[in-house]
Parts: structure tokens; C-alpha cells; sequence
């Protein structure tokens, strides 16, 4: 089929919810520009310029019912964007055509519409963010007090808990929406500049009245829902809030790749695994194997944000002056498309942490593995206090260490350091099995858990009580 010849976006066709595809397609961004003119123009008609009611009515009624091919006709024949939807505007609302965009430059409606956009994405990831925070949390909570290996190095080290594990993912993430939150409460516009940041045309229309210019501003930026616009400018927002944009999504996306690297090598080892599906195929050829493909699509995904994190950061290294416009196709691409992959990743991720399978007979295995040899210190101890020599006991368990760990590395058996110890006369007196209870390595995991979830998590919580995004299909 012929619609089938070109390539498709793979983070709209596969990965992206339906909810973030349509959030930055072009219905919602051109409908955006409209109720900007509208707002305009509305606030214009406030301050006494001359704009009427019928005029504002008009544009109200078309805000929605754009035309896009006569848009794209407009633009091929005068090769801007903006004019090409101001005459598309105009030919719906021909009593207000010639009040269309007044005072206005193109960067009214692509930056004040880019700031809706991305502040009302940042929402989007926001209430995601929130939800795998607090399943992540549940799952913490739950695991709180079963211990595991710890890992320093990938290498074994002491216990922790399968809960205190999970706090670390959640921390990540929770600084990460500190992060969003502290965006979102400080997210400005660029209000009504004019082409050079000064102001000059709307000056103009108020006859050098500069309060009324400061109140127009004021009104407009109110009317689409800011608090306030940036100080100053030039032409465009400054392109400083892209980057601090991408840095805020190239963080979640550092969390979720710490996360998911850190499910497949647990699922290596058989201790947690992602969700598998009953119908699900590992492999085309190995019929047996369990892949983590959840995990690892979003560590793919992951990779792709944290590489877009520096165009941005370009971008506003090469603003020359007022503005320049080698920003303009980059931002296209860069700033809708990280939104659109970690939309993917939090789905992804959300399935995952609600649908965690732990096998607790392959945790306590390999923890059992590895205790013993980190149980010698305490055994070591124990037999001082029951009368014996520390220096020749301290040889001891040297000896035997050495043996059973040759025995596993060299022999390729089990390790057998517990039966060498308790066939050796020198810790007769000593309790072996006892010393050796994993709940004796944990230290404060599973208080910490609690004391995390109460002093992170359930703030959080509070701050957000009625949120619940439902769990997005995920299509492949």
C-alpha cells in the first residue's frame, strides 16, 4: 500500500500513549495558536484598541475547525508557517481578519504555544512520575524485610533487603519530580514581546502608553494561564527553558535506565523478573528464554533522551543577539520527541513495578551462597567470646576460606565453608547456624524502608491525592 511506503515515527506508531501522540499533533498546536489570538484580541478589546465583541465571538467560534490543507496551500505559496494559519484564520472569520495576530510577531503564537505545550506535557510525565513512585513504594514496602545480596562493584557484598533496594530506585525518581515540581511552579511565558523583545509595535497601538502595554501582557498571560512572562527577552523566550527541560527528562530517563539495568541483571540471576505473558516469545529461536524486553526497551528509549539532553544546550550556546533561527527545526524534533519517549518509558515502567515477580527460594539460594563467608567475622567473634585465641582462630577461617573458595572457583562445587567450620574443634562452642541468620546481616534495611516511605513518599502522596493514570496499553 502506498501509505505504507514512508517511514513512521517509531515513538508514535510503537511506544508513545495516544494521549502525548495527539498532545503535540497539530490540532492541539494550531487550536492553541488560535485561542492565543483569541486572547489577544480579547485583551486588546479590554484596553480600548479597536476590537469588538463580534470580532471575538467570531474567532471564538472557529478555534477548533482548522482546515489543513488550506493552511498547507498558504504556506507552500508564502513559506511561513505562521502568516499561512493567519490567513487560514482569517478565511473562516472574515469580519475579524483584520484584527488577526495585531501587534503581534510570529513568536506570539509558536513560543506562547510552545510554553502551553511543554508545560501541560510536563503534567502529563508528572502524574506518571507520581504513579510509579508510589507503586514502586508498595513494592518496597512489601519486600521491606526480605533479605538479598547486596551488590558493591557487582560484586557480593552485605545484605540488604529486596525492599531497601527498591527505595533506591524510588529516591531517584522522587528527586526527579522535585525537580518537575519546581519547573512547573516557576514555568513562564514569553508574553507579548514584539520582534526584538521591546515592545515597540504594541507601544504603537497604545500611542506610547507603556502602562497599557504591561497591563496587555499582563491580561494575555493570565488569559492562558501564566502567572507571569520572563523578565525580559528578545524575540523568543529564552531558549534556556529547553534546556532546562531536556535536563529535567534526561534525569527521569537516568533513573529509569538505573532501574531497568538493574531488573536484568536481577533477572539473570532469577531473583526478580518483569511481567511475561502467557502468549509471549522470548525468543524466535530459543523457545525457553524469559527476556527482559520491557527492561531493556526502556533502557533503549532511555539512551535516546539523555543524547537529545545537549541540543538543547547547543541551541542556547548559538542564539546570536535577538535570535537566530537554527533553533527552530531542531526544537521540532528534539523537544517533542523526549516527551514522547519517556511518556513510553514511565508506561513501560508502571507495568513493570506493578507486575514485579519475586522469587524469594532464588533470593534466600543466592544470598546462602555468599553468607558464609561474610558470617565469618561474627563467628570469629562469637568464639573469642567463648574463650578462644583470636590470632589462631583468625588462621582458621583463613585456611578454610581459601579451601572452600577453591573449591567453588576451581572444583566447581558448592560452597562448604559452614561444614568446614563446624567440623573444626576451635569453634566447638560456637552456634554456627545461628550466626548465620540472614535477618542478623540486614542491619536497618527494613526500618529505613519504613521511615522512607513516611518522610519521602507519603508526602508525595498528600500532594497529590487525586491522581490515578490509568495504565496505558502497551502495544507492543
Amino acid at each position: 500500500m502506498k501509505e505504507r511506503l514512508n517511514y513512521d515515527n517509531p515513538l508514535i506508531e510503537r511506544y508513545a500513549s495516544r494521549e502525548m501522540c495527539e498532545h503535540f499533533g497539530p490540532q492541539k498546536k494550531f487550536s492553541t495558536w488560535r485561542r492565543l489570538w483569541v486572547a489577544l484580541a480579547e485583551a486588546e478589546h479590554e484596553l480600548g484598541l479597536p476590537v469588538t465583541q463580534e470580532q471575538i465571538d467570531e474567532l471564538k467560534a472557529h478555534v477548533d475547525d482548522i482546515d489543513f490543507q488550506v493552511a498547507a496551500d498558504y504556506e507552500k505559496k508564502l513559506r511561513h508557517d505562521v502568516m499561512a494559519h493567519v490567513h487560514t484564520y482569517g478565511d473562516v472569520c472574515p469580519n475579524a481578519r483584520g484584527i488577526i495576530h495585531l501587534g503581534a510577531t510570529s513568536c506570539f503564537v509558536t513560543d506562547n504555544g510552545d510554553c502551553i505545550l511543554y508545560r501541560d506535557a510536563l503534567k502529563t510525565v508528572r502524574d506518571r512520575l507520581f504513579v510509579v513512585i508510589d507503586r514502586l513504594a508498595k513494592f518496597a514496602h512489601e519486600y521491606r524485610a526480605l533479605p538479598c545480596l547486596g551488590l558493591t562493584h557487582l560484586q557480593p557484598a552485605q545484605p540488604t533487603t529486596v525492599g531497601k533496594r527498591a527505595t533506591l530506585w524510588t529516591y531517584d525518581l522522587a528527586t526527579d519530580l522535585e525537580d518537575l515540581e519546581y519547573r512547573l511552579a516557576n514555568f513562564k511565558t514569553l508574553g507579548n514581546k514584539g520582534t526584538t523583545g521591546t515592545q515597540a509595535s504594541f507601544l504603537k497601538l497604545f500611542d506610547g502608553d507603556h502602562e497599557k502595554v504591561k497591563e496587555l501582557e499582563r491580561r494575555v498571560c493570565e488569559k492562558i494561564g501564566f502567572a507571569q512572562p520572563f523578565a525580559v527577552t528578545g524575540q523568543t523566550y529564552p531558549r534556556k527553558l529547553d534546556a532546562q527541560i531536556l535536563d529535567i527528562l534526561s534525569r527521569i530517563a537516568q533513573s529509569a535506565h538505573k532501574f531497568a539495568t538493574d531488573m536484568r541483571i536481577l533477572a539473570n540471576k532469577k531473583e526478580l523478573e518483569e511481567p511475561f505473558e502467557k502468549n509471549q516469545i522470548g525468543s524466535s529461536a530459543m523457545a525457553y528464554k524469559r527476556n527482559p524486553m520491557r527492561c531493556e526497551r526502556v533502557c533503549s528509549l532511555a539512551r535516546f533522551v539523555m543524547s537529545l539532553q545537549s541540543s538543547p544546550a547547543m541551541t542556547i550556546a548559538t542564539q546570536w543577539m535577538e535570535r537566530t533561527l537554527d533553533d527552530s527545526a531542531n526544537r521540532r524534533l528534539t523537544i517533542p520527541q523526549a516527551f514522547l519517549a519517556i511518556d513510553a518509558i514511565l508506561i513501560i515502567m508502571q507495568n513493570v513495578v506493578e507486575n514485579i515477580v519475586v522469587y524469594p527460594k532464588v533470593i534466600e539460594k543466592n544470598l546462602a551462597a555468599e553468607l558464609p563467608f561474610m558470617a565469618t567475622e561474627n563467628i570469629l567473634m562469637t568464639a573469642v567470646e567463648a574463650g578462644g585465641d583470636r590470632q589462631e582462630l583468625h588462621e582458621h577461617i583463613r585456611v578454610h576460606s581459601v579451601a572452600a573458595a577453591n573449591r567453588v572457583k576451581v572444583e566447581g562445587g558448592d560452597v562448604d565453608l559452614l561444614q568446614r567450620l563446624k567440623s573444626d574443634e576451635a569453634f566447638a562452642k560456637v552456634d554456627i547456624d545461628a550466626e548465620i541468620a540472614p535477618e542478623k546481616f540486614i542491619g536497618r534495611a527494613p526500618e529505613q524502608v519504613e521511615e522512607f516511605i513516611k518522610e519521602v513518599v507519603d508526602p508525595i502522596r498528600a500532594r497529590y491525592p487525586n491522581i490515578a493514570v490509568k495504565q496505558s496499553e502497551l502495544r507492543v
